[in-house]
């Protein structure tokens, strides 16, 4: 209902004007405010964007790294570290989980450690086979802060869906669970992996 303020809503329609831009220099200018507003940068990007859709070249924020789970979590820590992060809710009704953001960085680094203890390192790719639980987005941020590529598969693939994204991708880690819930169906995880 804010964003029907008129002021509000001059300023979302000058900002949207600016992001889809035609002039390159604009629109540039306004991704990188973005970015450098939203995002705390290890390394400063060398450019917004390069490339295009035509050779299929596009790149965003080439020459910048970042850590995506520094910038989920470890920044919002003292600010916002006792407030709720993730709200889950279970197939089932009346079962709900709040995590705050102190919660999830705590669970994010316990997983990063025990894929390190396991071996795991910066450019291992690792297969997340989770349900959908929160649990699975503390592991997909955990492969981001040890610098893991990882793939998520759906829960309800089959055996072969997953060996063939598995092979597909030569991961080394498949982090998965014993069993998951969907709707009232139980499915054996761990056993198809």
């Amino acid at each position: 209902n804010r964003i029907r303020e008129p002021a509000l809503l001059r300023r979302y329609e000058e900002m949207y004007a600016q992001s889809v831009s035609k002039d390159p220099a604009t629109k540039a200018t306004f991704w990188a405010g973005q970015a450098n507003q939203f995002i705390d940068w290890i390394r400063p990007f060398d450019a917004v964007s390069v490339g295009g859709f035509e050779v299929g070249d596009h790149a965003w924020f080439t020459g910048g790294q970042m850590n995506v789970s520094a910038n989920c979590l470890d920044k919002h820590l003292e600010a916002r570290g006792d407030k709720a992060c993730i709200i889950w809710e279970a197939d089932e009704p009346g079962q709900a989980t709040t995590l705050t953001y102190r919660d999830v960085f705590h669970g994010t680094c316990r997983v990063a450690n025990a894929l390190k203890v396991t071996g795991a390192r910066k450019g291992d790719f690792v297969t997340v086979y989770m349900p959908m639980i929160p649990q699975t987005a503390m592991t997909m941020l955990a492969c981001t802060r040890i610098g893991a590529p990882h793939s998520v598969v759906f829960a309800g693939f089959t055996s072969g869906s997953l060996r063939d994204r598995i092979q597909d991708s030569k991961s080394k880690w498949v982090c998965t669970a014993d069993v998951g819930k969907r709707g009232s169906k139980s499915i054996k995880l761990k056993e198809i992996t």
